[in-house]
Order: C-alpha cells, then sequence, then structure tokens
C-alpha cells in the first residue's frame, strides 16, 4: 500500500528552538514541494498565535494548517518529527510529531484529515512515527506494513 504522504514531503529529526519554527520548518517541506507560497506558512504561525494552540489535537501531535487562500498553490501534506520536542502552550505538549496540511477549500481539507487520522489511529502508531528513524521508516509506518 502506498503512504498517505509523499515520501518527499517527509523529514525525521528536525530541530526547532520553539513552536513557530517547528510550524515554519513544517510549511518550509510544502514551500519546496511547490505547493504552498511562505504566505501560508506564515498564515499558519498566525493562526496559532490568534486562536491558541488548537492545533495540538492528542499527546505529542499538531496539524499545521490555516484557511484556504491562494498562497496554497495545490492540495499536498507533509509530515516531520521534530528532534526535540516543543511546547505550544497545550495540555497535549510536548509536540514531536507534526503534520501539515494545504487544502484548497474548505472539503478537501476534511478528506485529507479523514484519511490521515484513519491511519493515525492505529495502535502504536504516533509513537512509531515520533521513534521513526528515517523517511523511508516513516513511509512504511504510514503505509501499514
Amino acid at each position: 500500500m502506498e503512504s498517505i504522504i509523499a515520501t518527499r514531503n517527509m523529514r525525521v529529526g528536525l530541530e526547532a528552538g520553539d513552536w513557530r519554527e517547528a510550524i515554519r520548518l513544517a510549511g518550509g517541506v510544502l514551500e519546496e514541494s511547490g505547493s504552498i507560497t511562505r504566505e501560508y506558512t506564515e498564515s499558519m504561525v498566525t493562526a496559532v498565535e490568534e486562536l491558541g494552540p488548537y492545533i495540538v489535537i492528542m499527546p505529542g501531535f499538531a496539524i499545521a494548517h490555516a484557511a484556504p487562500s491562494p498562497a496554497v498553490l495545490r492540495e499536498d501534506l507533509a509530515l516531520v518529527t521534530l528532534a526535540h520536542p516543543v511546547s505550544f502552550g497545550s495540555p497535549n505538549d510536548p509536540v514531536e510529531l507534526i503534520l501539515c496540511v494545504a487544502c484548497v477549500d474548505r472539503e478537501s481539507h476534511v478528506r485529507a484529515l479523514q484519511a490521515v487520522a484513519e491511519v493515525l489511529c492505529g495502535d502504536g502508531v504516533m509513537e512509531r512515527l515520533a521513534k521513526a528513524s528515517d523517511v523511508e521508516e516513516l513511509a512504511r509506518i504510514l503505509s501499514g506494513e
């Protein structure tokens, strides 16, 4: 089974000093792939500044996203693990896994998150992802191996 996130959009062990840098690193992956602009990455940071750490949806895991906008060039997903967990000011801190979601409209946003949630809710998947030593291991876990 193919991974729901392209291997080119996965990174392992990134160094982030704080949550803002962690979001910018995750967004940077989608910027590199040509899926979003820097403006979208900054809007993800602004969303947390204005609305609080709502993106930290479960212990150790955040879904970085912002409202659909022209800064989203195409739908895409990225997954990064952090070398050292960061705090967002959430009861689910510290965060070591960040999923970055870029959607062109609100409907695709929901579909993308449902697909990811199905995989991530598997027994022990989050812990295995957080401990993955390389991108290939992340891909194997996400593909159900």
